[in-house]
């Protein structure tokens, strides 16, 4: 297959276009190379390269010709610094799908992969010895600050057990980033159900590995705690280090993705008019805690701080199951966590940047 690879030279989407090329296929990076995302000029993955942006609908046009599926990675990533950043969310991500799937309705391409998040959950599964399965709201500031940093049942108030979240958990999106993100599946489902086409999103967990941006005040945890180990400096870990994720290497992501287009291209009535979600993580919930503790160790450097610092919004556990990954696309993820720290450990950083 010709795909089209949207931010193609980013930290996840250069290597969907890595693996793409082993794979056979013939990807096409389209990439606007906008200075938030590459303060430096980036090492082009080995592939056509269209500069453009999603945004621009006579560019996109250009781009899908000859093209037979879409990747989707371009987009604002992280929670951002304040609502001031929602029209250029808002603008990268929603409007710059928009254009694309227009152009894509227009062109006849009717297969299509985009990144989505976990970050549409808000917070993960929680269950309670009385009330079955619970979805606590916001943490309170009072909690917070008092050191109170589990979520209690909504009903009784007693002590919750986190457990996998699957994709058919309602969506509460806490920030801009998180609502720009449910609304390009919002966008893909109508494009998929108005065109015949089919279209997969990929909820993202906690996504790391080599090529990782330095830290930015939109970079994720690992690249933040990567960055002060190697300024010599301890990774700072908010909270109690208690809080769950799930960190899926960055390789394991990009096959996910070619997995997804080699779905989509086997015929079947199936797909036709249709949109799915697909968790996207290793299956093993870790600890902020426990990743510091790991990188730091592999890297060498000093060991985490746990400073008691939170930020409101932050959700406390949000872990994968990615059951329904594995049964229906035969994706498995191959990097283990003590594995992919070591290699992050030890691999060099992007230039630091403000955005994709």
């Amino acid at each position: 297959m010709r795909v089209l690879v949207t931010g193609g030279a980013g930290f996840i989407g250069a290597q969907v276009v890595d693996v793409l090329r082993d794979l056979g296929h013939e990807p096409v990076v389209f990439d606007a190379l906008l200075p938030a995302a590459h303060p430096a000029e980036p090492a082009l993955p080995d592939a056509e390269f269209l500069r453009g942006d999603v945004r621009d609908a006579d560019a996109v046009r250009s781009a899908l010709r000859r093209v037979d599926a879409v990747c989707h990675q371009a987009a604002m990533v992280g929670l951002g610094k304040d609502f001031a950043d929602a029209p250029a969310y808002v603008s990268c991500n929603d409007l710059g799908t928009a254009v694309l799937l227009a152009g894509m309705a227009e062109a006849g391409v009717r297969r299509f992969v985009q990144a989505g998040s976990m970050v549409v959950y808000g917070e993960g599964r929680y269950d309670c010895p009385a009330h079955g399965v619970v979805r606590p709201g916001p943490r309170a500031a009072r909690d917070l600050r008092g050191g109170r940093f589990e979520p209690r049942c909504p009903s009784c108030g007693a002590a919750l057990a986190p457990g996998l979240t699957a994709e058919d958990a309602p969506p509460d999106p806490r920030n801009v980033y998180a609502t720009t993100k449910l609304a390009q599946e919002h966008l893909a489902a109508s494009w998929a159900r108005a065109t015949g086409g089919a279209a997969v999103s990929l909820r993202y967990h906690n996504v790391y590995g080599p090529g990782m941006p330095r830290d930015t005040p939109y970079a994720g945890v690992a690249s933040f705690f990567r960055s002060a180990l190697a300024r010599g400096e301890a990774p700072r870990v908010y909270e109690d280090g208690g809080q769950r994720r799930d960190f899926v290497h960055v390789r394991d992501v990009a096959r996910a993705n070619a997995a997804a287009l080699a779905a989509l291209a086997a015929p079947s009535p199936a797909h036709g008019g249709r949109h799915t979600a697909y968790n996207t993580g290793s299956g093993e919930p870790h600890t902020v805690g426990e990743m510091a503790a790991e990188l730091a160790r592999a890297h060498g450097g000093p060991e985490p701080v746990v400073t008691g610092e939170f930020r409101l919004g932050d959700v406390r556990h949000i872990t994968a199951d990615s059951a329904r990954l594995r049964r229906e696309l035969g994706w498995r993820p191959e990097v283990g966590f003590a594995d992919g720290m070591a290699e992050f450990a030890a691999s060099r950083q992007r230039a630091a940047s403000t955005g994709r």
